[in-house]
């Protein structure tokens, strides 16, 4: 097998919290669209494999304080930026397995509080194709469950938000996805999670939160709801898509008054984004995209623009080489341009990532 090649040309703008996950997705630009998250309707074909990297840029300097939007000038513009390397493996047609590990970087612009950085959390996901319906009245329908698990790989501390790179906790989710497709092109995708969490301890004996003081270095953690609705239109040479998010934690106290973030904080958030792919006229392999989230709302969370640059390889039985290049432009409000070109074997041609 010849070896993968890849040039990679990195710069991001915009903003991503560190569950990324979800804004993750791929197309194929001359067939159907394509993925390896958790939460799309796309499965990989038996014995396929995907990895890549993902670059994320995070910045926010405004935030909420329980329901009080507010800025804070003794952190200044908060930025987190995350490289997270990932794999996704189709064991069969039906079943996928999917591990990351992200590298996460926290700094703060002003004041006093120090830079964190580090590996946060090894997630492990099975996702299973319940059904297949390729033929109803309004399209082809599938339904997907997604099991994950996700536990620290460092000794991080959860104790030191904004600026903590996780929240140290294992978790534990289930998922489910609905996903519908026309015969024209139009797409629609539904998908809901639920994650239990264990509890953390610091690194104090004691703490206070929810106006209650604890005498002990035991947290409880919250769980967690979520979900994420998108619809949007491919065909051979155009994608584009539109999101509506929103996290519940189920439970936990505000910010205070002028104090910084507790990890067991109720962190709320409802999120709008969008996106286009087109190729580009006259140049083989060659598509521009665009992509731009927006935190409309949220408690004890900042408010972020944010962007994501992913840069995957697809390798199967047959030998094949890949070569990408990214380009990268601001405009006003953190709008990402990825323009990418793939080389590679007809079984994988027209690969382009979708972030």
């Amino acid at each position: 097998m010849k070896p993968v090649r890849k040039w990679v040309l990195a710069g991001v703008s915009g903003a991503l919290p560190v569950a990324w996950l979800w804004l993750l997705c791929l197309a194929t630009f001359d067939a159907t669209v394509a993925a390896q998250t958790i939460d799309d309707g796309i499965m990989l074909s038996k014995h396929t494999l995907l990895v890549g990297d993902v670059y994320s840029h995070d910045a926010w300097d405004e935030y909420w304080e329980g329901t009080l939007k507010r800025d804070n000038g003794n952190i200044g513009t908060v930025t987190t930026r995350a490289n997270v390397w990932f794999a996704n493996y189709g064991v069969t047609d039906r079943l996928n397995v999917i591990a990351s590990v992200p590298h996460v970087w926290t700094h703060p612009s002003a004041g006093v509080l120090q830079s964190m950085q580090g590996f946060q959390d090894l997630m492990l996901s099975a996702k299973y194709n319940l059904f297949h319906r390729p033929a109803t009245r309004i399209g082809a329908l599938r339904g997907i469950a997604v099991a994950t698990g996700g536990f620290p790989l460092t000794d991080y501390t959860p104790d030191f938000f904004p600026l903590s790179i996780g929240s140290g906790s294992t978790r534990l989710s289930g998922r489910f996805t609905l996903d519908l497709t026309s015969s024209r092109g139009w797409f629609t995708t539904g998908s809901t999670a639920y994650t239990w969490r264990a509890g953390v301890q610091l690194d104090r004996p004691y703490y206070y939160t929810d106006d209650e003081f604890f005498l002990t270095d035991q947290v409880d953690l919250p769980n967690v709801a979520d979900y994420v609705v998108s619809a949007g239109y491919a065909r051979r040479r155009f994608m584009t898509a539109f999101s509506f998010s929103q996290q519940h934690t189920l439970g936990g106290g505000d910010i205070r008054r002028q104090d910084m973030p507790f990890v067991s904080n109720q962190m709320n958030f409802t999120r709008i984004g969008g996106m286009a792919l087109v190729s580009v006229p006259k140049v083989e392999r060659l598509g521009l995209h665009v992509a731009y989230a927006y935190t409309v709302a949220g408690r004890n969370v900042g408010q972020e623009h944010f962007g994501v640059v992913a840069s995957p390889s697809a390798v199967n039985e047959a030998d094949m080489g890949i070569v990408e290049f990214f380009l990268f432009l601001q405009l006003g409000s953190d709008v990402l341009l990825v323009a990418e070109k793939l080389e590679g074997r007809q079984d994988i041609d027209n690969l382009i990532v979708i972030g």
